[in-house]
């Protein structure tokens, strides 16, 4: 019988979290606290904190570190919540700490079944709060309850079986009563889904499938005389946005499985590659939009919707602005899922453009073959799960891209087995797990890099970028001082004016950031926190 080890390292029976839904439609409100994944509903990963400007920013010190149990990549976005900071060290372990000082009060560990078997690292990306509530999904697809004044589990409730493939690496999201998470495992054959429970006693609301089944629109586009949709992939794991307003959640789908071989699937395999509108009270679907139709270049749009009220020829709209992993920057009406504006952020040599409806043109003869076809952007994709920023200050959108990067794609049979990867780049299963199936190249030889790239959301129109010696992982932070904060694989956390992408401070980490920073405020101290190799870094201004 698998337990939880629960640790106390200091009572601390004064931690009141006390989040109440009204506190987290106005987060933007409170800059000093740090209340969702991505900092607000919109998930634009904009504060209004200020304290920290371009003239100061170069005396930022090293205020605090934490060091995690474990050498598993430190992916977690921090919560703070009045003075308490809430992550997670990979796998599964929720650590509240003192924001000011980093001293810790409690930790609450889950130990994973063995058979837990997430494809890219045992990692988690943080947690969710809601009164004095956290939620935690696990890399053994459960979801946790802890109590957040001193790490008590409340409830625990298996979402999905880990021996076939499913698993959990998102931060939750927590809407009005509701908690919902969804499920990694596409590269095990999974059936994704999207599902909401209850907050108070983990009982489920509703589950939205990513892939449609039997009667439901939308399984038309999957193979009519095959099961393929019953482990199509269509995975979930980087969390959701929320519109109050409409009542409605936008969360991306991974890619469909096989990835790099199409033909057991023909048609347009939704909801992959999508992003997906559900009614918050039902889980029924609004509209979506498929990015990627029938995609053999695992472009999973697994990444985050950020909601923003933009001017739009002329008149306000609604709208999301999305970097995808194919490769274009897209705006579409966020109400009904119009595709406004769809254009390349990076090299792109797969679709030529889009028809009046949005649907990618693809360019004939690029697709994976037995002797393996160029494609850009390669595998990684121009940007991929690690998050962008909406600035309303300066009115950019900044991504976070590998430029110039490609893979050859080679196809290859390979049969269904639950429990084992599932490429289509192996010849019947015999490739070992692990093994990549294509190779990465940059397209041009020492001009391939990774950069921060800002458009304007109107046109598409690339204002700067910031060029790095590598490829980054690192998400974005900007602030209403016009800051820019970002990292990458060579170790340095660094500040950038956000207007023209000039370098105005960074510091030495000593290892990859692959996770977002965030800010928050202490007794009138603004501080800039980011996780780097398996540490979490404190910065604030020199007193």
């Amino acid at each position: 019988m698998k337990r939880a080890l629960f640790l106390i390292v200091l009572i601390a029976t004064s931690l009141q979290a006390q989040v109440s839904n009204d506190r987290l439609l106005k987060s933007n409100q409170e800059p000093q606290n740090w209340l969702t994944y991505s900092g607000h509903y919109n998930a634009q990963r904009y504060s209004a904190l200020s304290q920290i400007t371009p003239e100061n920013v170069k005396n930022l010190e090293q205020q605090w570190i934490f060091q995690a149990r474990s050498l598993e990549k430190f992916e977690a976005t921090p919560l703070v919540v009045d003075g308490i900071m809430y992550t997670v060290q990979a796998p599964n372990d929720v650590v509240a700490l003192d924001a000011a000082t980093g001293r810790i009060f409690w930790t609450y560990s889950w130990t994973p079944e063995s058979a837990a078997r997430p494809c890219c690292g045992r990692v988690n990306r943080g947690v969710a709060v809601l009164g004095d509530t956290l939620f935690m999904a696990t890399i053994d697809a459960r979801l946790i309850a802890i109590d957040a004044r001193n790490g008590r589990p409340l409830w625990n409730i298996q979402i999905a079986p880990p021996e076939k493939g499913y698993a959990m690496t998102l931060a939750p999201l927590v809407m009005k009563d509701k908690v919902i998470v969804g499920t990694a495992g596409g590269e095990y054959g999974i059936r994704g889904f999207i599902a909401a429970y209850d907050v108070k006693t983990g009982k489920e609301a509703w589950k939205f499938y990513t892939i449609p089944g039997p009667g439901e629109p939308g399984h038309e586009t999957w193979p009519a005389d095959s099961n393929a949709w019953e482990h199509g992939g269509a995975s979930v794991w980087v969390t959701g946005s929320y519109d109050p307003d409409l009542n409605l959640t936008y969360w991306g789908i991974g890619n469909p499985g096989p990835d790099w071989n199409g033909d057991p699937r023909p048609g347009d395999n939704l909801y992959s590659c999508s992003v997906v509108a559900l009614d918050v009270d039902t889980g029924k679907l609004k509209w979506y939009y498929q990015f990627s139709p029938h995609d053999e270049f695992d472009y999973d749009s697994t990444q985050v919707p950020v909601l923003a009220d933009i001017q739009w020829q002329g008149s306000p709209r609604k709208v999301m602005l999305w970097a995808n992993r194919n490769g274009f920057f897209y705006v579409l009406d966020r109400a009904t899922g119009q595709f406004l504006l769809g254009k390349p952020f990076v090299e792109v040599n797969w679709a030529s453009g889009f028809d009046a409806k949005g649907r990618p043109q693809r360019v004939p003869g690029m697709t994976p073959n037995n002797q393996g076809t160029l494609i850009l952007p390669g595998n990684q994709g121009g940007t991929n799960w690690y998050n962008p920023s909406f600035s309303p200050r300066t009115g950019l959108f900044y991504i976070p891209t590998w430029a110039n990067y490609s893979s050859l794609y080679v196809k290859q049979e390979q049969e269904f087995v639950e429990g084992r990867t599932y490429g289509g780049g192996g010849p019947r299963n015999t490739v070992p797990q692990g093994i990549r199936t294509t190779v990465n190249n940059f397209a041009k030889e020492d001009e391939g890099y990774g950069a921060i790239r800002a458009l304007d959301p109107h046109t598409g129109e690339m204002k700067w970028q910031f060029k790095m010696t590598d490829v980054t992982d690192a998400g974005i932070l900007t602030t209403a001082s016009n800051l820019l904060f970002s990292g990458g694989r060579e170790g340095y956390f660094y500040a950038l004016d956000a207007r023209d992408g000039k370098l105005l401070w960074r510091a030495n980490v000593g290892g990859r950031v692959i996770s977002g920073p965030m800010t928050f405020s202490l007794n009138g101290r603004q501080y800039v926190a980011i996780a780097a190799g398996n540490s979490l870094f404190t910065f604030a201004l020199r007193q």
